[in-house]
């Protein structure tokens, strides 16, 4: 009996445990992808956002928590999920229908086979990204074009922006990533990131949490010798020997300093000549006396759980249930 006991109360301990940590993921979540629509002014009044739905963990994670945020926002702003059906073998075309007409959101499935054309254009064993991304992109701005869409969703997170910063270093030799927020290459279409500040691992475990009816991609997600994935093991390396340092690096990406870099096109290097004015910015931006710590650059990152306390990432106080993501005008 006593033995019977003491199981029961380990095992009330464990949902507590589990409830309390669910708790603060959901928290967690919900602050970092609306300080990040704040920040970047992503989303605005009458906005009509497309939510770009794969069937991925990442998707789905992205739209249950703008569905939520949508609902305590201060502003009014329509969604539809959309998903491109390209014809893959073997893919469940029934699943996401089924999904996001129980969970009553309005949605759009586009179907076009471009499966077959990249397997048919690109030699046995190459990537398939590339193309198959170009094609995927016309398709969705066309779609977003017809629906009346003003953005347009991506499910992308922090870890894919920091490997994609090392992917355009490594091999392509330049500074960039994916910024959170950017106008389509037609001119037309403003395409957000609201996942921007979320770790790819919360949102593993929020997956988990919810059971999303997850589809496994046949294309690029089969192929093992993506440069992206040899990235993202390395990240994933870096963050398990030396914890804090991609939170560095991400908040890296947010504190350049042209001065110190060597592109001439962002910093007047020919013109550049003594003033005798003494400049803060000089040579102190390398010099720093006592660099960031891990734990400081992961409070940074809005990694911790501040808000359990009340407190978002910046100090500033939130609630549970009214989250304001608009910045003022003119702010």
């Amino acid at each position: 009996m006593q033995g019977a006991d003491t199981k029961a109360a380990e095992s009330a301990r464990a949902r507590l445990k589990r409830e309390r940590e669910r708790n603060k993921l959901d928290k967690r979540l919900t602050r970092e992808v609306g300080r990040a629509i704040g920040d970047f002014n992503m989303i605005e009044e009458g906005d009509k956002v497309m939510v770009c739905l794969s069937g991925g963990k990442d998707s789905y994670g992205m739209l249950d928590i703008l569905l939520k945020l949508r609902e305590r926002a201060p502003i009014h702003f329509d969604i539809i999920a959309v998903n491109l059906d390209q014809k893959q073998p073997g893919f469940p075309d029934d699943i996401l229908p089924r999904y996001l007409t129980e969970l009553g959101v309005p949605f759009h499935i586009e179907t076009q086979d471009t499966y077959s054309i990249v397997t048919r254009v690109i030699e046995e064993g190459k990537t398939m990204c590339s193309l198959c991304s170009r094609l995927r992109r016309g398709i969705l701005y066309r779609v977003a074009d017809e629906l009346g869409a003003t953005k347009i969703a991506l499910g992308h997170h922090r870890d894919d922006i920091v490997a994609t910063f090392f992917l355009n270093m490594f091999y392509g030799g330049t500074l960039k990533s994916m910024p959170p927020k950017l106008v389509s290459d037609d001119g037309r279409h403003t395409v957000i990131r609201p996942l921007a500040y979320v770790k790819e691992a919360d949102l593993i475990a929020y997956a988990d949490w919810k059971g999303f009816p997850i589809i496994p991609c046949n294309l690029c997600g089969s192929q093992e010798n993506l440069k992206r994935k040899e990235s993202s093991r390395l990240i994933a390396t870096w963050e398990k020997q030396f914890p804090g340092r991609i939170d560095n690096i991400f908040n890296a990406l947010s504190r350049v300093t042209p001065s110190h870099l060597m592109d001439r096109d962002l910093f007047d290097f020919v013109n550049l000549k003594p003033t005798g004015v003494p400049d803060a910015n000089g040579d102190t931006a390398f010099d720093a006396v006592d660099p960031v710590s891990p734990t400081a650059a992961a409070s940074a990152c809005g990694s911790s759980d501040e808000a359990e306390d009340g407190m978002a990432g910046n100090g500033s106080p939130i609630t549970e249930h009214a989250v304001t993501f608009i910045r003022p005008q003119g702010n």
